[in-house]
């Protein structure tokens, strides 16, 4: 296919009505100063002069020359058509402030073309040219320069000209700064977990665990204050509130209920800390009660309360309120991060348990159907016929022998991770063994890692979907043999899983679901998965991520084979 011929630029719509708008005004302009039809040839010498610029405005060369000729004509036909129009006139100035308006074209354009440099030179350009012409020029027997009226206009022109080309630059450059000061989306991301990071190592336990920094929170007012129950409770949605963390030596029902008449309900509405003479649990029990609730308040968001409560009258007074206060300003940041380092990882962690729940709802669960119709069956021939009745019950006895047998792999693959020192061969390996062991397969390894390390990111990937290709092919295909070859050297990696089983075409709907999960995976790090047909028989799953490096020396491979 033919490359495209790149489109010429067009020009500026605001430069090009400009033109025509202000070439229409000095020509009514000049007509008036002059009444001669004749001094109109300026005026077209001036649009001849400034069409290149109009049809090549981005032309290194063409553009700027052109917009030069353009102040160079302007100025002569300043000097011109003042002389004509100031003879036997008073104001000298008439015909100059006929033509002088056009400079705001050439100037216009440079500031929208962000050439501001080139626009001072303009003015310097035509400033020369309006001084020579006007001592060339001989109006009544004198210099057209001497005439106040022609230097007035002139001035007047090229200052306010001036004014527009720095009030455009300055312009720019509060707009440029803005922007440099506004921070991008991946270098505020990078600030935001870099802080998140200091917050959760600096926090008590070296966590973001809203429970433990209730807890500790308590702690802390338990020492300042006497609470012989206390509790942290947070908003959870539909206008109630959960336990955080609780203190005592009974467990309290608290009111929870943020529209029912209590000091609890008071506290959130109003973000002030509230006192009460009975307890806030739902059954408050008997004799004198003193409650104490503040407040958590972040900016202007209300992320919790503290609830304290002695079985004393009056312990909470304005003193120990304004302590208590003081404390928990700087905790209710704490606890938002946490709730929302919290809903992060709900969030982070939603799409796998959506895999989880799938692959135990195709999986294991339909199984365990299938055990129950067995068991349906053996009840219904127990007494007619004892032999087939024990054949069924043995081949359900195997059968939850072969789902325990699942569960237990999947939970393993759940709990398979990269360790920080073994590196992801040795944790593909040692997932390939285990399978290998219990599906009866023959596994044959190649191992080839490099001792740099791949993103951790990326090894998890890699590793699940190994994992996801090692699973399918012990499931699926009817396999003896798999040969797991595993190559790392960052950024270079590439993953292989074969088999000698049936093939890719006569495997269950399971096993394509599989197959989209690691292409979803591959895609996720940008890597290229490849499925292809072994020969003579089985399947070949291959993923590889960055491209093949050119190796100058031969590093040691290890090569094992297991059973």
């Amino acid at each position: 296919m033919p490359a495209s011929t790149p489109r010429p630029p067009r020009p500026h719509p605001l430069a090009a009505a400009a033109r025509v708008v202000m070439l229409a005004l000095v020509a009514v302009l000049s007509l008036l100063a002059t009444h001669d039809p004749a001094q109109l040839w300026w005026i077209a010498l001036l649009a001849a002069a400034g069409l290149p610029a109009l049809l090549a405005p981005t032309h290194d060369r063409l553009g700027p020359l052109s917009r030069g000729a353009e102040v160079v004509v302007l100025g002569l036909a300043t000097s011109h058509v003042a002389s004509v129009a100031t003879i036997g006139m008073q104001n000298a100035g008439l015909g100059a402030s006929a033509v002088l308006p056009y400079l705001t074209v050439p100037i216009t354009v440079t500031a929208l073309r962000r050439r501001f440099r080139e626009g001072a030179g303009l003015l310097a350009i035509i400033g020369l040219t309006l001084l020579l012409a006007g001592a060339l020029t001989e109006v009544d027997g004198q210099p057209q320069l001497l005439q106040v009226g022609y230097l007035a206009v002139s001035a007047q022109w090229l200052t306010l000209s001036g004014l527009g080309l720095y009030a455009a630059r300055t312009l720019h450059r509060v707009i440029l700064a803005r922007s440099d000061s506004k921070p991008q989306p991946y270098a505020e991301a990078t600030r935001l977990l870099t802080q998140l990071r200091t917050v959760a190592r600096q926090l008590p336990g070296a966590t973001l665990d809203p429970g433990g920094i209730s807890e500790h929170l308590l702690e802390e007012l338990r020492a300042l204050a006497r609470a012989d129950r206390a509790a942290v409770l947070s908003a959870s949605g539909g206008g109630r509130l959960v336990v955080l963390a609780q203190c005592g030596s009974d467990r309290v029902d608290w009111e929870t209920t943020l529209d029912a008449d209590s000091a609890i309900a008071d506290a959130w509405a109003s973000q002030q800390p509230q006192t009460a003479a009975h307890s806030q649990a739902r059954s408050p029990a008997d004799g004198e009660v003193s409650a104490l609730i503040v407040p958590l308040v972040a900016g202007v968001r209300t992320v919790g309360l503290v609830v304290l409560e002695a079985d004393v009258a009056h312990a909470y007074p304005p003193a120990v309120v304004a302590r208590a206060t003081a404390l928990t300003s700087p905790a209710a940041l704490r606890l938002e991060a946490a709730l929302l380092f919290d809903e992060v990882r709900s969030l982070a962690t939603n799409e796998e348990r959506q895999r989880l729940a799938r692959e135990i709802h195709d999986g294991v669960a339909q199984e365990l159907v299938m055990v129950g119709y067995g068991i349906d069956n053996a009840l219904a021939t127990v007494h007619e016929d004892t032999e087939e009745t024990a054949e069924s019950l043995r081949g359900l006895r195997q059968e939850v022998t072969r789902v325990i047998t699942e569960l237990r792999l999947s939970l393993f693959e759940l709990r398979s991770e990269v360790d920080r020192h073994g590196g992801l061969a040795a944790a593909i390996a040692e997932y390939a063994r285990t399978v290998g062991v219990s599906g009866g397969l023959r596994v044959h390894l190649s191992l080839d890692e490099s001792t740099a390390r791949l993103p951790a990111a990326t090894e998890a990937e890699l590793l699940r979907i190994a994992q996801e290709a090692v699973a399918n092919a012990r499931k699926h295909a009817g396999a003896s043999n798999l040969w797991v070859t595993c190559a790392v050297n960052p950024p270079y990696a590439q993953i292989e899983v074969s088999d000698d089983g049936h093939g890719i075409s006569d495997q269950r709907t399971g096993g394509h679901y599989g197959l989209a999960i690691m292409a979803e995976r591959a895609e996720r790090i940008r890597g290229r998965l490849e499925i292809r047909p072994r020969q003579p028989s089985g399947t070949t799953v291959a993923v590889v991520v960055g491209s093949s490096p050119q190796r100058d020396n031969v590093r040691g491979s290890t090569a094992a084979e297991g059973e």
